[in-house]
């Protein structure tokens, strides 16, 4: 999409928290690579979420998918475009999919990041079926939880 830098903020307001959460603390507001900003801003919320108990951590990941529902279709609507590229939840939690069960090292984070990024870049079958087929919210979000899962079975191998 070629929005100008300009253009993007003037949709979203940081002053609402759920666009906040939406952007990705402001990361998605970057006009190039959002996803990939958006990606790099899960890292400090997996590493403060990694020390969690396992049923833990999965259940506030459970919880930011549900509510990313939310989140993202809320954003959407104020800037008017679904999937917007500078809504990044979506890669947060995939991210953070991505990263369950797996040791916390500076390898695994950057192999995640590459994976999770590839897998959500290429879309790949059964990922891009859900990104055409599904709708709002729920097809902001599913996509990425797709990606993240994709990933994670792949840093559930090599780790």
């Amino acid at each position: 999409m070629n929005n100008k830098p300009k253009e993007i903020k003037s949709k979203f307001s940081l002053s609402d928290p759920v666009q906040f959460l939406a952007l990705g603390f402001g990361s998605g507001l970057i006009p190039k690579a959002p996803g990939t900003f958006g990606t790099l801003a899960a890292i400090p919320v997996f590493l403060l979420l990694a020390p969690l108990p396992t049923m833990t951590y999965l259940a506030v990941v459970a919880v930011m998918a549900l509510f990313g529902i939310y989140i993202c279709s809320h954003a959407a609507k104020a800037a008017k475009v679904h999937d917007h590229p500078a809504i990044v939840w979506d890669e947060i939690v995939g991210y953070l999919i991505t990263m369950a069960l797996i040791p916390v090292s500076w390898k695994s984070i950057i192999v995640g990041f590459l994976l999770f990024r590839l897998f959500d870049i290429i879309k790949p079958w059964p990922i891009s079926l859900l990104d055409k087929h599904c709708h709002g919210g729920f097809g902001i979000m599913i996509d990425d939880i797709a990606a993240g899962l994709v990933a994670f079975l792949c840093m559930y191998f090599l780790f």
